[in-house]
């Protein structure tokens, strides 16, 4: 699971972020009833649309709950108590995540 920012674009709707997850947009919309971390905008239609900052909150709550395997209370409560550490380590581990595709690749070009 990994969802590529654009620095241009200020919103995503709920098909976006249901699709770079793969998971049903219901899914999305649970999580954004259960985390009070998760603060979308809602359009005319009601559609959410979803900020940067949600869906960096969405990565984290995504690999607390399918990566890691923490009920949902686990994960509220890991968010309150530690969400700068969790942050931090979360950044740290999608770094070397991304650097160990990177060298996949060039490894895989020799």
């Amino acid at each position: 699971m990994h969802i590529e920012l654009s620095k241009d674009k200020r919103y995503y709707s709920i098909g976006e972020v249901a699709k770079a997850f793969d998971v049903n947009a219901s899914l999305i919309r649970f999580w954004d009833n259960e985390f009070d971390i998760l603060k979308p905008k809602k359009n005319a239609k009601g559609n959410r649309m979803f900020t940067p900052e949600d869906v960096t909150n969405l990565q984290l709550i995504f690999h607390l709950v399918k990566e890691r395997g923490f009920t949902l209370e686990g994960a509220k409560t890991h968010l309150k108590e530690g969400q700068k550490k969790t942050l931090d380590k979360f950044d740290i581990i999608r770094k070397l995540e991304t650097i160990r595709t990177q060298l996949t690749n060039i490894k895989n070009q020799l």
